[in-house]
């Protein structure tokens, strides 16, 4: 008979074993928040480098446009424009109008409204903070220096219809004077695929010894061949802009532009047509979040940034006739109480706009105008030098 040795074989108690699981939820814990942190602020970094790209992107696009303002435009950049109908900007092919629901109208002088390379847009726009009031429009128009539309000669062909031809000797274009560097050859025709007229392009012409901007309404046909070979654009009435008034005086229909335009191709914004941009920005808030839009002439309007919070400018003038300068008006030439300095003075004495503010807010959890759970804001302040409005060195030193 044998005498086996009893053994006995411990475990953790109920004790021991909610101590270690309470221990392992505290570490699992802290490592889950530390996972959290870390990807929320990595997508916290990603978004303030968005928003910056895209803040950095609307900026430069709309300094640039507002530094050409009035560039090709001609001494003092305004243009009398048919005023049987008020001419317009902000409208599209569509009928539809987008400053704030409606159209701009052009600045009168004289009962007669002008296209100047400028026009401010005091309070145009609508409101997106109570406190703030209603946000500014600027539009700025200046000639398209890349589309070559001045190597070619306008004539009247019809009511409301101008033929554009090729020169005398189209395989001279240099000579012509109408290319822009001897690395060009010849100029996109008007019918250019990428780059040819469209319906909603407005263009800016001498006819008649008259300087006549019509809008294109319809797609360009051509004729004949070769160097015989001619491009027609329609300008009916009834245009998105209002500019095609052909009615009796007005537009292109009057007996002295039922003639040869200028006699040879010449520079754009001299003699010879061109295209015209103009480049309206405002606030849309059809949609959220409220976006910053830009529209070219006649066309439908892009969105250039989403989560506009404010727009606004205000602007500096130089008066010819007394010599002075008036600063910081935000309605020049308005004759409003914060504008008394520049009261009669024109658009075209607008020597710099000062962006006052272009803000723009982050989207976290949804924040609106800089309020609630947001972590941010970028805003702009700037000036540009509007060098192609006056053409006198009239800046403060």
């Amino acid at each position: 008979m044998s005498n086996r040795k009893a053994t006995r074989e411990h475990g953790f108690s109920l004790v021991e074993m909610m101590v270690s699981v309470a221990l392992g939820a505290i570490v699992l814990s802290a490592a889950v928040q530390m996972y959290t942190k870390g990807l929320g602020a990595t997508w916290l970094v990603s978004q303030r480098a968005e928003m910056q790209q895209d803040f950095r992107a609307a900026a430069n696009m709309m300094t640039k446009d507002l530094s050409l303002a009035g560039a090709g435009l001609g001494n003092g950049a305004a243009i009398a424009l048919p005023s049987a109908t008020n001419p317009r900007y902000g409208c599209d092919q569509s009928g539809s109008c987008y400053i704030n629901g409606a159209a701009g109208l052009y600045p009168q002088n004289g009962g007669v409204p002008y296209m100047y390379g400028l026009i401010p847009g005091y309070q145009k726009g609508p409101i997106l903070l109570a406190a703030q009031g209603a946000s500014d429009v600027v539009t700025a128009i200046y000639t398209d220096s890349d589309f070559l539309l001045n190597c070619y000669i306008p004539k009247v062909s019809a009511k409301g219809v101008v033929t554009f031809s090729q020169p005398v000797s189209p395989n001279t274009w240099a000579s012509e004077g109408c290319l822009p560097n001897p690395n060009i050859t010849q100029p996109q025709q008007p019918n250019d695929a990428a780059a040819g007229l469209t319906a909603g392009d407005v263009v800016m012409m001498t006819l008649g010894g008259k300087t006549i901007v019509a809008e294109v309404t319809g797609a360009v046909t051509t004729t004949g061949s070769g160097t015989a070979q001619t491009w027609s654009v329609p300008f009916a009435d009834n245009d998105a802009l209002r500019l095609n008034q052909t009615g009796s005086g007005t537009g292109l229909n009057t007996a002295s532009l039922n003639a040869t335009g200028t006699a040879s191709a010449a520079p754009c914004g001299s003699l010879g047509p061109c295209r015209l941009l103009i480049v309206t920005y405002y606030v849309d808030i059809t949609t959220t979040p409220a976006r910053l839009m830009r529209q070219v002439s006649g066309h439908s309007p892009m969105p250039i940034v989403e989560n506009i919070a404010w727009l606004q400018f205000n602007y500096d003038l130089f008066n010819d006739s007394t010599l002075g300068y008036c600063v910081s008006q935000p309605n020049p030439g308005s004759g409003d109480a914060q504008d008394t300095c520049s009261n009669g003075l024109l658009p075209n004495q607008i020597t710099k706009i000062n962006i006052q503010n272009l803000a723009l807010n982050g989207t976290q959890k949804g924040s609106q105008f800089g309020q609630g759970t947001g972590y941010q804001r970028m805003s702009l302040q700037t000036s540009v030098c509007a060098r192609n409005l006056t053409y006198n060195n009239n800046y403060p030193n």
